[in-house]
């Protein structure tokens, strides 16, 4: 149930007796100016009569509770006409275990909810760490005098990695495909298997082309997998659930930098052992890690909640008589599916049709999310790939600058898991993520006018650098939004490659800009372009530093952008109910559905073609909102 229902005039609410239960009428509260915008709702009931269970949810704050102690929470399911329509498809995995009037206890939720955080999102957090090893142990391998042995310099390591980015970026799209195709469990544990062999085959570069070769390689393999994963996690979670989980995930991502420094200080000490140097043998421990991990999945995976038990050797470490009893099974799909009745509209080895994929692709109410992916990283982006190189450069012993890379990691995860909690808890997104911007802006400007030597100088650049890479981390908050936003499977799938793809595409950029005079090996724009990080720029980087702002104020407009264009479209008519008056009153909309007769609605979904997040009884979370009335105050 919508806020604004629970905030409206009193009305009644049939408990699953018939009988019916007064919700006491409440005045709509003031709200902050953080508020602007309104709360976020998801599916909105054909019925403002709802059916009521014993079935909590521990992440929708708009539940109600009745005198009898039990929870309302409407869903699309609660008129049986309705239901008819959001019915899962015939082969849907968990169709067999979908019961719209199954019953539980909040208690038994929450045990079965902290089981999938042991069982799913701990492994999923794993992987993450693997691929991170692999993907970023190229900055300890600098440390260590890598570009020297290689007789390379910054400008191919720039090079090399829009060469990485490029291929992961290009592997985003085919990778998903064939993961809804074969499925995750299967996909992701052959991905990191392939990547782990290219990771340890890095132990034998001689120079720059083969540099360039590894790091192609390299990104075809992991291209991919955060949506996969992603989408994989989306079977077992509720949409208001998972951001919470991806902050742990990219928490993962960030704890391997920690790791991945203590384990380089050691793994670095090799150099010399075997005639090779330490950033040789980097590579091939650590691929040979993630290798391991890639095994041991594929083993474990599970394909979907009601999928656990063992076949053969397939999920060998699950058991054959898996994980959950036949209620928890209902438990897990019907609270899934009462979520987002959506995440039904395809089982989970059924392939995208070119068809398919060009839905999903001109679904314009996605772009905002993937034009805000393209460049919010971009400021933050070039201090942390350099931050080893610029240590070094400002006096730092290797083993030092390894280690002087741990405080800016554990200000990151404090962000990420602060700024994704607060996100829920004011039920704002875009107004969150803005402060990824405002937090850089003032250390870009302090890096730019600091003199060149002064006392300290070392120590207090090396300060505003760590802040930086400790930046309010909001991609989890973006992700989940994609996924949320999606309405239907296909979208869900396409909709995370394509976020994912526009983050790596900001990450080429983030290395390239505007060049008088451009690699020949990089002939795509934007890699025909000035890296903003330049060799003939260091240590200080000032031209970079002012790129970096000005990207920071765009990303700024970018992100008020979003929330100005989901706030009016939530305030337009969905299917044919365009009207004048919405524009000026964004309320309206509720008003118009809420004043619908049940024949009017269920005639509305009978024969509408609007699929997915148009359906008109949907509103897009984050901000295709809906917007109850309420009064300004700014907050003390």
């Amino acid at each position: 149930m919508s806020q604004s229902d629970e905030k409206g005039a009193g009305s009644n609410v049939n408990d699953s007796g018939g009988e019916s239960v007064q919700i006491p009428t409440t005045q709509a509260p003031k709200k902050s100016w953080w508020k602007i915008g309104g709360p976020d709702v998801s599916f909105a009931a054909v019925d403002p009569v709802v059916a009521v269970s014993s079935s909590s949810s521990t992440s929708i704050k708009e539940d109600i509770e009745t005198s009898g102690g039990q929870t309302v929470q409407g869903s699309v399911f609660d008129d049986s006409k309705a239901a008819a329509l959001y019915q899962p498809v015939e082969k849907y995995e968990g169709r067999h275990r979908f019961d719209p009037n199954a019953t539980w206890t909040e208690e038994e939720e929450r045990k079965l909810i902290r089981t999938l955080d042991w069982r799913i999102c701990l492994p999923a957090c794993m992987m993450f760490f693997a691929l991170q090893l692999d993907r970023g142990n190229i900055s300890q391998a600098l440390s260590d005098n890598m570009l020297s042995d290689l007789n390379m310099n910054t400008n191919d390591y720039n090079n090399g990695m829009s060469i990485f980015y490029c291929s992961f970026l290009f592997a985003e799209l085919p990778s998903q495909l064939i993961s809804k195709k074969v499925g995750p469990d299967n996909w992701i544990p052959l991905q990191m298997s392939l990547w782990s062999i290219v990771a340890i085959c890095q132990m034998k570069i001689t120079g720059r082309t083969t540099f360039y070769i590894t790091r192609f390689l390299l990104g075809l393999c992991e291209g991919g997998f955060i949506p996969d994963v992603v989408l994989y996690l989306s079977y077992f979670y509720k949409n208001k659930e998972l951001p919470v989980r991806l902050a742990w995930f990219w928490t993962s991502y960030m704890t391997t930098s920690i790791v991945s420094a203590f384990l380089a200080y050691g793994i670095l000490r090799l150099r010399g052992h075997g005639g090779m140097e330490g950033w040789r043998w980097l590579f091939a421990i650590e691929g040979g890690l993630t290798g391991l991990i890639g095994v041991l999945s594929w083993f474990y995976l599970p394909p979907s909640p009601t999928q656990t038990k063992a076949h053969g050797l397939k999920g060998w470490f699950r058991g054959k008589k898996g994980w959950f009893t036949d209620h928890q099974e209902v438990i897990m799909v019907t609270r899934i599916l009462r979520d987002d009745p959506g995440k039904a509209t395809m089982h989970n080895r059924q392939a995208i049709t070119p068809k398919l994929l060009w839905e999903s692709l001109k679904d314009y109410d996605m772009w905002p999310i993937y034009l805000i992916g393209l460049t919010w990283t971009i400021p933050m982006t070039p201090p942390a790939n350099y931050l080893t190189l610029t240590l070094k450069s400002l006096g730092f012993s290797t083993f030092n600058t390894n280690l002087l890379i741990i405080p800016s990691s554990v200000l990151f995860i404090i962000q990420l898991l602060f700024w994704t909690w607060l996100s829920e808890k004011v039920n704002q997104r875009f107004l969150v993520g803005l402060f990824s911007q405002i937090w850089v802006i003032p250390l870009l400007i302090a890096l730019e006018v600091l003199p060149t030597e002064f006392a300290h100088a070392q120590w207090v650049r090396y300060a505003i650098s760590s802040l930086i890479v400790g930046y309010p981390y909001v991609h989890a908050i973006l992700v989940a939004i994609t996924s949320r936003n999606a309405g239907t499977v296909r979208t869900r799938t396409v909709g995370s490659s394509l976020y994912n793809m526009t983050v790596q595409a900001s990450n080429i950029i983030s290395t390239q800009v505007r060049a008088p005079h451009p690699s020949p090996l990089l002939t795509i724009p934007p890699l025909t372009h000035l890296q903003i990080y330049r060799e003939k720029d260091k240590p200080l980087y000032r031209t970079g530093n002012k790129v970096l702002l000005g990207l920071a104020a765009w990303n700024f407009c970018l992100f008020i952008g979003a929330k100005a264009y989901y706030f009016w479209k939530n305030a337009c008519f969905l299917s044919r109910l365009w009207t004048k008056a919405s524009l000026l009153f964004p309320s309206k909309r509720e008003q118009i559905w809420d004043s619908m007769s049940r024949e009017q609605k269920l005639h509305y979904l009978e024969t509408t073609e609007d699929k997915g997040n148009k359906r008109y009884a949907i509103s897009e979370i984050h901000s295709l909102l809906k917007l109850p009335t309420y009064t300004w105050e700014s907050q003390a």
